[in-house]
């Protein structure tokens, strides 16, 4: 990192927004940045919920040896009325040699916190979850550029389609693009690399589909067939989507870890499910696996356009919950 100064480091970094993998990366950099500086630099990390306010001091006074200090403070939505105060009053006066990195999820819980180390002239690093599909294009492109290649829109389309919305999949198969040809991604290569990943593709229309996604849904139907894809997968992708919300749903409110191991799914799809699962009601669920089994027995049983049956399903689960809701 040619370039890097100590007056160049922000004293203060807030890093806004719930997005994991873009919170991670801002405070990788940040220490990137820090040890360009001092390959010597400190680096101490600590939760906000268990941080005493008489930590403060030491926590950010500079080392009795020299040298810079980089603390990386998670969950700062979590700090209590008295470390807040503490920081804000540091924030107003920061050290030149300790840099403080504040992750917080950027809800309304906490906020005066956050607003207050704005005002303080804090740095702001948005990682907010990205919540349309053209945000998620965009990023498709940049990370291709992160990479040092270059990506087409309808290649970045094309590997949503494939891979889905899960920005980690996403960063992880542009780096391998990229990686494995000459840098110029097009259409063509993404259907090279994903042709045939049923498993990928068809949960990807059932995700899209369960959210009332229908526009999403129907690309990434037409995507997965279009590089020969069997219809046979999609319908039963589409039907545990539908399943899957249903037993959440029905198992009551908890946290993914608590409703887990009852429910024998893991922690990150019940947490989908209950995310896919608002808007959702009992009618409009029983409505959906009507469909979704309707489908199911067009596809397997042969018929004529399996292809047009896969995009009634998708449209009759979103009227089931559209119609099924309060």
């Amino acid at each position: 990192m040619g370039g890097v100064t100590a007056a160049s480091l922000a004293p203060i970094l807030l890093v806004l927004g719930d997005e994991e993998l873009l919170a991670t990366r801002a405070v990788s950099e940040a220490v990137a940045r820090a040890r360009a500086v001092d390959p010597d630099v400190d680096v101490r990390e600590y939760q906000a919920g268990s941080l005493a306010v008489g930590e403060i001091a030491e926590m950010l006074s500079p080392s009795l040896f020299g040298g810079r200090r980089l603390l990386v403070l998670r969950a700062g939505q979590d700090a209590r009325k008295d470390l807040a105060a503490a920081l804000l009053a540091y924030a107003k006066n920061p050290d030149p040699d300790v840099q403080l990195v504040v992750l917080h999820l950027g809800a309304a819980k906490g906020k005066a916190f956050a607003d207050g180390l704005k005002a303080a002239g804090a740095t702001v690093v948005p990682a907010a979850k990205l919540k349309g599909h053209r945000e998620r294009v965009a990023f498709v492109r940049d990370e291709v550029r992160r990479a040092g290649g270059t990506c087409t829109e309808d290649a970045a389309e094309a590997l949503i389609a494939a891979v889905g919305n899960d920005l980690r999949e996403l960063a992880a198969a542009c780096s391998q693009l990229v990686a494995d040809t000459d840098g110029r991604i097009g259409a063509d290569t993404v259907a090279r690399y994903y042709r045939g990943r049923v498993e990928v593709t068809g949960f990807t229309v059932a995700d899209a589909t369960m959210v009332g996604d229908v526009p999403g849904a129907l690309e990434a139907l037409r995507w997965a067939l279009h590089v020969g894809v069997d219809p046979v997968p999609i319908a039963d992708a589409l039907a545990d989507g539908v399943r899957t919300v249903a037993r959440v749903a029905s198992a009551g409110r908890g946290s993914p870890y608590q409703l887990a191991s009852t429910l024998g799914m893991p922690p990150w799809k019940v947490e989908r499910a209950q995310r896919q699962g608002r808007g959702w009601t009992p009618e409009g669920l029983v409505m959906a696996m009507r469909a979704a089994a309707e489908c199911n027995a067009a596809v397997k049983g042969g018929a004529e356009d399996r292809a047009y049956a896969l995009e009634r399903a998708v449209f009759s689960v979103v009227a089931a919950r559209q119609g099924g809701a309060r």
